[in-house]
């Protein structure tokens, strides 16, 4: 779990936070939030080079990367007002995606058992698999519940006759008992696929997930009021798991499998900053981020805002106060 820096490219932070090594438990005994790379997308089903996403996360701004970054609406700078740090990426070797998830699984029950939040930039989205499955190690078996964002629902049985792959991590979290079917909420999915099999497994789970179109009928705000009880039913605390790909491809088309009639831009951050404002988050991850496959960095730009949101969010939560999306911005 030695630091290398970045994988793919030159070594720098997330926004020119400081940066921290795993191994070295004195560089992050002060951290709220800690950044990792999870540079891997052998998992993949169709377009590669989500490999290369952390990368492209971590620069993905037009400000100066000076670790600050006050957030307009919540009024405060979560990476002033938390310690968030970079550890880098992980090593994880494209030819073996079992023992990378693995080391990836090691990396958050470590950054959890210290107490921390592990924000992992991925990579593809079988790195789910791993990184929630490492802090349940530490939290218990069914102690966390998840929110889901993506066009797909990631629940195959197999995938090309592979158990681990971006096509079926959720399945492998439920069934090994890390994350219980009944506190796991998916959002955005849209298209044609799983089948009617993989649907009655999910449903015998009593998983929730809300296809794009009720999202667009009922509106974001009615699914999430109704969620949130549930998600903090039994549970100590929440997983957000961010694709990328359940935003409509014409805001986010630098990924592997994009999928027409998603979210706008817009209420993905907005979701994801209510989600952290109000909910326990115990980790996050934004996945699937492929920048050959972008356009003017669009993409990219919208997973750094992702995590920026989601470290003001629980920096304003940390802090106290109110936050109303219709008050006055310059009254709050």
């Amino acid at each position: 779990m030695s630091n290398i820096g970045n994988m793919y490219g030159p070594n720098f932070t997330f926004l020119g936070v400081p940066a921290c090594d795993l191994d070295i438990p004195a560089t992050y005994k002060d951290a709220d939030v800690i950044i990792v790379g999870a540079p891997i997308d052998s998992g993949t089903s169709h377009r590669s080079g989500a490999k290369f996403g952390p990368q492209a996360i971590r620069g993905g701004d037009y400000l100066p990367h000076d670790g600050e970054r006050p957030h307009l609406a919540l009024r405060v700078d979560g990476l002033k007002e938390l310690n968030v740090v970079d550890a880098g990426d992980l090593l994880m070797p494209g030819g073996d995606l079992v023992a990378s998830l693995e080391v990836l699984a090691q990396a958050t029950e470590k950054i959890s058992r210290a107490g921390k939040i592990p924000f992992i930039l991925g990579g593809d989205h079988s790195i789910a698999s791993a990184d929630v499955a490492g802090i349940a190690r530490h939290r218990g078996a069914g102690k966390i519940s998840m929110i889901h964002f993506d066009a797909h629902a990631d629940t195959g049985e197999s995938q090309f006759g592979a158990l681990v792959g971006h096509g079926t991590p959720m399945r492998r979290l439920i069934e090994s008992g890390a994350v219980r079917g009944d506190r796991f909420l998916q959002l955005g999915l849209r298209g044609y696929w799983p089948e009617d099999a993989t649907l009655n497994w999910m449903r015998d789970q009593d998983m929730r997930s809300y296809e794009m179109t009720e999202i667009h009928h009922r509106g974001m705000s009615a699914v999430l009021d109704e969620s949130f009880a549930r998600l903090t039913d039994g549970c100590d605390g929440v997983f957000l798991s961010v694709d990328i790909d359940v935003v409509d491809p014409g805001m986010a088309p630098g990924t592997g499998t994009p999928e027409p009639g998603g979210m706008t831009s817009r209420e993905l951050l907005e979701a994801v900053r209510r989600i952290c404002l109000e909910l326990p988050i115990v980790g996050l991850d934004i996945v699937e981020v492929s920048p050959a496959y972008d356009s003017a960095d669009i993409t990219a730009i919208l997973a750094n805002r992702v995590v920026l949101e989601a470290v003001s969010a629980i920096a304003k939560r940390k802090k106290g106060g109110t936050y109303s999306p219709v008050q006055n911005l310059l009254d709050r």
